[in-house]
């Protein structure tokens, strides 16, 4: 796989309006596979308006961050960060926007970068996620990057979420750093990823 084709970056507060459309545009199937409740979403501009609050707040006071993934410079999916312990621990979300780029082997190298991006910027030492336990393209995304399974449970995850069971999957930095040395050695694994960016490019996105 080119790396220079996939791109992760922290996204700008004028392009907040991605992650909230994303969720407000989604159908109620994807938004149930999600775990989210979509009457437990905030309105476009009350959601606006919380993320101009926390934009403004230092680093080490966030209580949220957002990033961008991009494929040859356009947008195709984001992650995002809370329950944040500056220094310690915190949980992201991942997802893949464009329907046609999904299950095509692209998340778990843009997941991974990302967990790098935040592992560094907020100093943590453990990283989780804990998508839904029937959302399969996620945990096997996770897998692939390095994560460890934890558990699974009944939880209610989030603010926009219904009960539901989820598992938790954790990568630390220790883990992070071996995964990188492992990778540096072995550069001629990513064949299977290779495929599925070659897929792309018959479908317009080259």
């Amino acid at each position: 796989m080119d790396p220079q084709r996939l791109s992760v970056r922290a996204m700008r507060l004028e392009e907040v309006d991605y992650r909230i459309d994303y969720f407000h545009g989604s159908s109620d199937e994807h938004l149930r596979m999600l775990g989210v409740d979509r009457a437990l979403l905030p309105d476009p501009s009350s959601w606006r308006r919380m993320c101009e609050v926390d934009y403004a707040r230092p680093l080490s006071e966030r209580e949220s961050f957002f990033v961008l993934w991009e494929l040859d410079r356009r947008r195709v999916g984001f992650s995002s960060l809370d329950r944040i312990a500056f220094g310690a621990e915190a949980f992201m979300h991942l997802h893949v926007v464009e329907p046609s780029l999904r299950h095509l082997g692209i998340g778990s190298e843009l997941v991974g970068r990302s967990a790098a991006l935040y592992l560094d910027l907020f100093e943590l030492e453990v990283l989780f996620c804990e998508p839904n336990a029937l959302n399969v393209a996620p945990n096997r995304t996770l897998q692939r990057a390095g994560f460890t399974y934890l558990f699974s449970h009944e939880t209610t995850p989030g603010a926009i979420n219904f009960p539901q069971v989820t598992t938790r999957w954790k990568l630390t930095r220790a883990s992070l750093s071996a995964l990188s040395r492992d990778e540096a050695g072995a550069a001629q694994t990513s064949a299977p990823r290779s495929a599925g960016l070659a897929r792309l490019r018959r479908r317009g996105w080259s």
